[in-house]
This record gives C-alpha cells, structure tokens and sequence, in this order.
C-alpha cells in the first residue's frame, strides 16, 4: 500500500514578475500553507526584485534575470505575476526545466503563444500548469450554472454584459500597462476575463463581429493602440446571442453585469455585489439565496499547491486547455476589429 502524500511537504517558489496581485493575494494565501518557502524573485528590476525581498520575502533571494529564477536547481514551483508579454517564454523555459508553472492571468500576448503553452503543458503531463482565475462571478458562479443545467430559465437565446469604468477617461493619465500592446498583446479591457466566465457557464463562442476604438489616442509621447471601448457581437456554438460592452471612458457606468434571457425566464449575474437574481416569465427579478454548499470562496492557491503536492488531487482550473479557448476568442475580436467582419473563434 503506497503511503498518501504528505501535505506539508516542503515546497520552494520562485517568483517571476511581484506586481501587486503577487504582494497583495498570492503571497499572503501562499504563507498561510504548510511548507512554502519563497525561494527566489525576479522582477522589472533587480533594484525592485530587493526591495519586494526586503518587504515581503526577507528569505528569498532577489535575483536579476527571471531566467535565472527558473533554471534553478532550488526552485519546484515557477509563479509568473509578469503581465502578458511574458508569459509564454517564462512557462515553456520552467516546463522545459521540470518546474510546475502558476501563470497570471491574462494568459498570453498573443493566440499563437497560448497556443504554444498548452502544448508544451500537454508534453509534460507530470507537471502541473494552471492560469490565475478571476474572482468576477467565482462566488456564486456555481449556482448560475446549476440554474442552467436544470433548465430554470428555459432554453438561453440572449445574453447582455456591460463591463464599463472610467478608468483610462482623464486624458492627461499617463500609459497604463494594460492600454500598451508591447506589454499586453491583443488583450482588451475585461474582455478576456468576462469571456473565461461566459464559457464556462454558456459553453463556447463559435464568432464575433466587434467594432471599437480609442478616444484618447496620444498619452504624453505614447500612441495609444488598445481600444478605449470595444462592444461586441458573440455568437456562441449552441445558438445563443451575446451582446458584450466593455469600455475604460465611461463615467457614472453601472456596475458590471450579466443578463442571460431564456425561453422560461431571466437570469442576472452583478459582479459587484454577487448577487444572483432570476425571474420566471409571469414573475418579478428576485435576488436568491445561495446555499451554503454553491458558495465558493478564494482557495487558487492551495488548489495549486495540493495538486502539486497530491498527484490524485483534481488539477487546477482554469487550465491551459481553458486558456487557449478564451484567448481564441480575445483573437477574433483584435481581427474583427481590424477587417470588420464577423470572424471565427475556432
């Protein structure tokens, strides 16, 4: 009889990229597990790499190039919290060097190297990879599926998203990491985000006709790419229609939310609040209760760590192969957006 794995089996990370996310949510989930060392850090810098060690992570130590991070014989565990432009590169290196990979969301900069990462996470099957999830819609999101599954609301035939700020509207706001494409790619506002949600509780979207543009094209010396605002037309593989806005200059916008319309009645998702409403076709929109076993809260990274430490344990998601699926879409769009035409997802 094979003896279980030891949960508190001394696991060492290197970290590749510490912005906010990693000092803020990562690293105090990760501190609070058995048998986590912080091994090493690798960001912009190796000036900020110290002062993150300094910081938050006396023990590790601070090293210049991320490579370096990665090909280390004192590392198990590469957690990329770079934006988009590195992932890929940092993910195939650590694979290739046997190191189990948590990469940041958005997954990659392009459709080609997400494409390129799933297939390298699917020659090492032994290794574990997993993309961080969004919190938008994880609390409650398995009661709107059960709703769905069970046929509440009849057959779904349209759906409405708005995600909409006034985050990029002041005109003398300097480039934002996320509005340059050198550092983001093709990513676009919540775009990626809302789609990861949407599939995973409406299935795939098959094409997309988007049209969009940027208000403020000139910040400081810097030419704005990225679109200020995007709306989109989604058609998904089992006939619905999804009409998707998201904008970063809209001032006074409601709060960001999901409206899924079906022959039996409505379903609402508000990513602010959590909250759940639904409504039968002769009745009024009312907020539900969540029962206590549908509520799931933050647990991404002793997921991560337990199906690194217990080969049994369910792996993560989302997944590379989940990743690949939304970076697909976010590709289509960038097309659409360029030929103005409806363009496919496949």
């Amino acid at each position: 009889m094979s003896n279980p794995p030891d949960t508190s089996a001394p696991l060492r990370i290197g970290i590749v990229g510490a912005g906010d996310i990693v000092r803020q949510r990562h690293l105090p989930n990760l501190r609070s597990l058995p048998g986590i060392h912080i091994q090493a850090v690798a960001n912009a810098s190796l000036e900020s790499a110290r002062s993150f060690c300094q910081q938050h992570a006396p023990e590790a130590t601070p090293i210049e190039r991320w490579e370096d991070v990665v090909d280390n014989d004192d590392v198990d565990i590469v957690w990329i919290g770079a934006p988009p432009w590195l992932h890929h590169d940092a993910t195939d290196f650590a694979l290739s060097c046997g190191k189990h990979v948590f990469c940041q969301a958005r997954m990659a900069a392009t459709r080609a190297e997400a494409e390129r990462m799933w297939e390298a996470s699917l020659r090492y099957p032994e290794l574990v990879t997993a993309l961080c999830p969004p919190p938008h819609g994880m609390k409650h999101g398995l009661l709107v599926q059960k709703l769905l599954a069970d046929g509440t609301i009849g057959t779904p035939h349209q759906a409405l998203l708005h995600s909409l700020s006034a985050a990029w509207l002041d005109p003398d706001a300097p480039l934002h990491w996320r509005q340059n494409d050198s550092i983001s790619g093709i990513q676009i506002l919540t775009l990626g985000i809302y789609t990861e949600v949407l599939q995973r509780w409406l299935g795939p979207i098959a094409e997309v006709t988007a049209r969009g543009r940027v208000v403020i094209p000139q910040r400081s010396q810097d030419t704005v790419h990225i679109p200020d605002f995007v709306h989109v037309q989604a058609g998904f593989a089992s006939g619905l229609e999804a009409s998707l806005s998201f904008s970063g200059v809209a001032a006074h916008a409601p709060t960001d939310r999901l409206w899924i319309f079906g022959s039996e009645g409505t379903l609402t998702y508000d990513f602010t609040t959590d909250e759940v409403a639904l409504g039968l076709r002769n009745g009024p929109l009312e907020i539900q209760s969540i029962p206590p076993n549908l509520v799931r809260e933050w647990t991404v990274e002793a997921d991560f760590i337990q199906a690194v430490r217990n080969p049994a344990a369910p792996r993560p998601k989302p997944d590379f192969t989940e990743g690949t699926l939304y970076m697909r879409v976010v590709d289509a769009v960038n097309r659409s957006l360029a030929t103005q035409t409806t363009e496919s997802c496949i």
